[in-house]
């Protein structure tokens, strides 16, 4: 039996067992031994009155499951060489012994049929260990929207393996980086975060960073140059509409939303003095947070609202604070050796990562919010600004490279690391690309 869930634009039919799985994924610790999954092909019920054709549209979703899973570090997808059982069949009944013999423990199969000029994609998540189905959803949707339930699906998969909440059915703005270091010409960017659906919101007439996601939509912040002087944007990537915030001469670091999106906060340099400063979006009243000698910059909100991390040389060198929200209660967390740059608090609200300089090198790092637990992830001649997916395990950056040993060229490029620090990739762009933000659930 199936019931009935509405998401987003689409019908999502659930059914899972409330039997406990035999399978279990620990995601807090590397997983040197992924789990071995495999994704049969979603066949195609050609007996169905199809409007539309889409060739291969079933394999064409499976593999964006496929590669989802795998660049989690946390699956290990097996070749569809070695299955034994027809896509079809093991849709409507998998013999286990069949699947367990090429040592699969999870197996996802899927039927696509279109109706009415619709797609509709069911799938089934089975325990090959346990020989019981564990989850079956159906999606109708538009066509187009193929590469979104390969997306959900991942996320279906990866919440009822681990028991939190995927990260794939999301988007990635950026900033797109073309030409010489000297004379970049730079322009906002979105994609999928597989890299996929790439497009362009900017023009590169005018410079543009550090966009930002609100926490809450599909609303984004950024700096643009407008005759010299920097402004500040909100622009809604699903309508388009675009809107001047302010102009903000002293401005030294780009804003961030509040979690629930109704202010943003910021820091700029007033009457000499660099303080951070939030926004009210409704009414447009700013107020001011610090006030103190020193530079105050990078500020970041705890996703409870209740406290704010930044960055500051009031100590001398540049660490990382945590101040409640009202700005009072200041405390220093960074006492490692180097300095310690654009503090993100977690979505989860259990860590705080950052940029690290240290001996000439660039560390992207964790910590816990009173400075206990620091690791550092990943190393590299120069990479910063970390931002996490929303489930807050894995981290995504941008990194500079020389192109040969005399530090002739240059290249920008996005990376990902997760928590555990064992599963590092380059994410692909179309271009260089710097900046990058990570957008909440779509489905949300």
């Amino acid at each position: 039996m199936f019931r009935i869930l509405n998401v987003a634009f689409f019908i999502i039919l659930l059914l899972t067992t409330k039997a406990n799985s035999l399978i279990e994924i620990d995601i807090t610790r590397g997983n040197l031994d992924p789990l071995p999954i495999a994704v049969s092909p979603l066949f195609q019920d050609n007996n169905s009155k199809n409007e539309i054709k889409i060739e291969n549209i079933g394999s064409e979703i499976s593999s964006v499951v496929e590669n989802n899973l795998k660049t989690s570090g946390l699956f290990n997808p097996l070749s569809k060489e070695a299955f034994l059982q027809k896509p079809d069949i093991a849709h409507l009944k998998p013999r286990f012994e069949d699947w367990a013999l090429i040592n699969a423990q999870a197996l996802i199969t899927g039927k696509v049929t279109i109706e009415n000029k619709k797609l509709k994609v069911e799938f089934r998540l089975w325990d090959i260990l346990a020989g019981r189905e564990m989850m079956a959803l159906a999606f109708t949707t538009v066509p187009s929207n193929w590469r979104r339930v390969g997306h959900i699906i991942s996320d279906k998969v990866y919440e009822r393996l681990t028991g939190e909440k995927g990260y794939f059915d999301t988007r990635i703005i950026y900033v797109s980086e073309e030409g010489p270091k000297t004379a970049r010409v730079k322009k906002l960017a979105i994609m999928d975060q597989d890299g996929f659906n790439t497009k362009y919101l900017t023009l590169g007439n005018e410079l543009v960073l550090t966009p930002r996601f609100n926490p809450t939509s599909q609303m984004v912040t950024y700096l643009s140059y407008f005759k010299n002087l920097p402004r500040v944007y909100l622009l809604d990537i699903e309508t388009g509409t675009q809107e001047v915030v302010g102009d903000f001469p002293g401005m030294t670091f780009a804003p961030r939303f509040s979690p629930d999106g109704k202010k943003i906060i910021m820091s700029f340099a007033k009457d000499g003095n660099s303080d951070i400063y939030t926004m009210d979006l409704e009414n447009r009243i700013v107020e001011r947070i610090t006030n103190h000698p020193s530079i105050d910059t990078s500020p970041s909100y705890s996703p409870d609202n209740k406290f704010i991390t930044f960055n500051s040389d009031r100590s001398g060198f540049q660490q990382i604070y945590v101040m409640k929200s009202d700005g009072s209660n200041v405390k220093r967390i960074s006492f490692g050796k180097g300095l310690y740059g654009t503090p993100v608090w977690s979505p989860r609200g259990d860590l705080i990562a950052f940029t690290k300089l240290h001996k000439g090198k660039f560390y992207i790092g964790v910590m816990r919010t009173d400075g206990s637990g620091e690791r550092l992830l990943t190393e590299n001649y120069y990479q910063e600004a970390p931002s996490w997916s929303p489930n807050g395990r894995v981290l995504i950056f941008y990194r500079e490279t020389k192109s040969n040993d005399k530090g002739e060229g240059f290249s920008a490029k996005l990376w990902s690391i997760d928590l555990t620090g064992y599963n590092e990739r380059q994410v692909a762009t179309e271009t260089d690309a710097s900046d990058p933000s990570w957008s909440s659930l779509l489905t949300n």
